[in-house]
């Protein structure tokens, strides 16, 4: 289990720091305890080491605090997801990286995935939506356009194929995460191999008209298997 070191106190005055501590603390007793439930404003405010009504002095309650919470997890997400895409020219790998990185990332922090892909709020004022689609879902798109640009599908479908790639990267870490026991293979394989299926029959939807009739698909496999002359 990760260990946590009490971070300085922030000078009296100093709110914009003292917000920081205050979600960086509440990260770590998430990491740390495996669960929300058990993370309140009580044990934040002493991780910090300030009174409980500091923390409402910043946020209203533990869910707003919580909203800060995945606002965070999802800036963290877009930065693994430009590591990872450093340097990869080739729009179809860089897919497949940002897919990979994303599982990585969620399998790295269960109780901060969990957290932060919950309902939002009813009323709207959750702010995680907002961050998301300033950064992560961006660079996703970026990617996905470049493809399209390529010509593997219609520019008109980014979106639809944004949210294809989204799906299998979240349906399985979910799944990872849900049923360890499962046979996944060492270094994530399956979900490579499951990424890679993703990536590629996007193309081959983007490229065969009839994709959606069985015995077409059937024939241009055979074609593509055949011996070249």
């Amino acid at each position: 289990m990760p260990s946590t070191t009490k971070r300085n106190r922030s000078p009296r005055g100093s709110g914009e720091l003292l917000a920081e501590e205050i979600i960086e603390a509440a990260m770590a007793l998430l990491v740390e305890l495996g669960d929300d439930a058990a993370v309140s404003i009580r044990a934040v405010a002493s991780r910090v080491g300030v009174t409980p009504p500091s923390i409402y002095l910043h946020f209203a309650d533990k869910g707003a605090l919580l909203d800060a919470v995945c606002a965070r997890y999802f800036e963290q997400l877009d930065g693994v997801l430009a590591e990872v895409s450093a340097g990869v020219d080739d729009p179809l790998e860089r897919a497949l990286q940002q897919g990979m990185g994303y599982v990585r990332f969620a399998m790295s922090t269960p109780v901060l995935y969990r957290i932060a892909f919950r309902p939002t709020a009813a009323d709207g004022s959750s702010k995680v939506d907002e961050v998301l689609a300033a950064s992560a879902f961006t660079r996703m798109t970026a990617t996905v356009t470049d493809l399209a640009a390529e010509g593997f599908f219609p520019q008109s479908d980014v979106r639809e194929v944004v949210l294809e790639f989204w799906a299998a990267a979240h349906g399985v870490a979910s799944l990872m995460l849900a049923k360890p026991g499962l046979p996944w293979g060492d270094d994530l394989v399956l979900a490579e191999t499951l990424m890679r299926s993703v990536c590629l029959g996007r193309t081959v939807l983007g490229t065969l008209a009839s994709a959606h009739d069985p015995s077409d698909v059937r024939a241009w496999l055979r074609a593509q298997r055949a011996p070249q002359a």
